[in-house]
């Protein structure tokens, strides 16, 4: 069993309504503003205001991340990341795994122990599911030692196979 294995979780369940998570991940547009999928979700619950801190930090590019406080949102902050479009941002994989690299990073710069991550590029932005949870786990196993402040790390999957493909992935990462 891989040993950062026990930090991280997946579920299936709304990104927008987890309460006992200090920072949410956004998988945002370069502008940051609200959207469709997870984008408008957080948008939505955390209010106006989320657009109007965002709009200083945009553009960004694939793989950077920044963050915000979270306004409405039951949560401290949201940590924006850009992931790539598959098929048009390349290397996507480097991409991707950037964006949950930097987003733990800003995690442990900000003291935050607990994070949720969406499936980061694999809605609109069309990346192949099993693929973006093999990065997105592995990224994460590999830079969690890195972030001793980050204690919990879960995976909010919108629909049950989601969850069950990340936790079968996160499966077998962690024995390998």
């Amino acid at each position: 069993m891989h040993a950062h294995a026990s930090r991280i979780e997946c579920r299936q369940g709304d990104i927008a309504r987890q309460d006992d998570i200090e920072a949410v991940v956004n998988a945002a547009n370069a502008r940051l503003m609200s959207g469709g999928g997870v984008a408008g979700a957080l948008h939505r619950a955390a209010g106006p205001e989320l657009a109007e801190a965002c709009a200083p930090l945009a553009p960004i590019h694939p793989g950077e991340a920044v963050i915000t406080d979270a306004f409405g949102l039951p949560n401290r902050h949201v940590i924006h990341c850009l992931g790539p479009v598959y098929g048009v941002d390349e290397p996507s994989d480097a991409l991707l795994a950037d964006c949950y690299r930097h987003a733990l990073e800003l995690a442990q710069r900000h003291d935050i122990e607990s994070l949720a991550f969406p499936a980061l590029s694999t809605g609109a932005f069309g990346y192949p599911a099993a693929e973006a949870a093999r990065i997105a786990l592995s990224t994460v196993l590999t830079t969690l030692p890195h972030c001793p402040a980050v204690r919990q790390v879960r995976f909010v999957l919108f629909d049950a196979a989601g969850a069950e493909l990340h936790r079968h992935t996160l499966e077998a990462l962690s024995a390998g």
